[in-house]
């Protein structure tokens, strides 16, 4: 069982910047996806950005802007982001998708960007 703790969170305003962390409990392969997904208000989960070993993928609202990260041998993830927008303002959670097809989620740390 891995648990994810994500940690950066708050209230900036647009442009601003914040930086979020995601631990996990546990050894995350290196060959594992790691990724950062965001629900805002009324709407559906969605991806912001995903990791592997080799590869980074970004929802397009965000490339450019914003720059997953992750640390193997600390088992973390992070999620750089940059000029933000109050269309950003979501609950992002951090993700890990093992080899075997297993997800894990965190419980999400909540970022707003006011105008």
């Amino acid at each position: 069982q891995v648990q994810l703790v994500e940690s950066g969170g708050g209230l900036v305003q647009t442009g601003e910047s914040l930086t979020l962390s995601c631990a996990a409990s546990s050894f995350i392969f290196s060959w594992s996806v790691m990724g950062w997904y965001r629900q805002a208000p009324g709407k559906q989960r969605e991806l912001v950005a995903r990791i592997t070993s080799g590869n980074k993928d970004y929802a397009d609202s965000v490339k450019g802007r914003f720059a997953i990260s992750r640390d193997n041998a600390k088992n973390m993830v992070y999620l750089r982001m940059n000029s933000l927008k109050p269309e950003d303002t979501a609950v992002y959670y951090c993700n890990v998708e093992t080899p075997a097809g297993t997800d894990y989620w965190g419980k999400g740390t909540l970022v707003t960007v006011s105008s």
